[in-house]
C-alpha cells in the first residue's frame, strides 16, 4: 500500500469511529481525563502507517507515538486514543473481537468499574468494523496479532494478582 492508500484507510476508519466513545457521555469526567495526561515522552502507540495522517514522535526503541499535553484537536487524535481502553483483538483464524486493553488497567476506570457503567453498543460495533478493515492489510494484521499477544500477557499477569 502507498501512503495515499493508508491515508484513505485511516480517514475511513476515523469516519467510522466518528465521535463515538465507549460511554454515551464524556468518560474523561470519571478520571479527570487520565488518558489525556502526557508529557514529551508519554504517548499512544500508533497503528502501522498511521503517521501518514498524524504528527508523531519516534521513541528510542523505534515505536511511533502520538504525544499530547492533555489538549488536542479531537479530529486529529490517533486511533489508539479514539478506542481507548479497548482494542480490536484477533484470533489465530483472523476473527476480530473487541476486548478490554489490559495495558490500561491501572489508568482507566472504565476497566475497573465496568460493572457499574452503561456502555454504548455503537462504539463496539464500529470498533469491530475497524478491526476488520485493519485485518485486511498485512502490516496492520501483524500489528493486531502482536498487540493481541501483548494484551493477553497483561491479562494473564493481572489476573494472577
Amino acid at each position: 500500500m502507498s501512503n495515499t492508500d493508508y491515508d484513505k484507510m485511516y480517514k475511513k476508519i476515523f469516519k467510522i469511529m466518528g465521535d463515538l466513545t465507549p460511554l454515551r457521555e464524556d468518560c474523561g469526567l470519571l478520571c479527570d481525563g487520565a488518558c489525556c495526561k502526557g508529557d514529551e515522552n508519554t504517548g499512544m502507540r500508533l497503528f502501522p502507517y498511521e503517521e501518514s495522517v498524524l504528527e508523531v514522535k519516534e521513541a528510542a526503541d523505534g515505536v511511533k507515538l502520538a504525544v499530547c499535553d492533555g489538549t488536542c484537536d479531537r479530529d486529529k487524535r490517533p486511533l489508539s486514543c479514539r478506542i481507548f481502553p479497548f482494542f480490536p483483538t484477533i484470533d489465530e483464524r483472523g476473527k476480530i473481537f473487541v476486548e478490554v486493553d489490559y495495558r490500561a488497567k491501572l489508568l482507566c476506570p472504565l476497566i475497573t468499574h465496568s460493572d457499574e457503567l452503561v456502555f454504548d453498543p455503537r462504539f463496539f460495533k464500529a470498533l469491530k468494523k475497524v478491526g476488520k478493515i485493519l485485518s485486511k492489510n498485512e502490516k496492520c494484521r501483524e500489528f493486531l496479532y502482536q498487540t493481541t499477544e501483548e494484551i493477553e500477557m497483561y491479562r494473564t499477569f493481572l489476573h494472577k494478582e
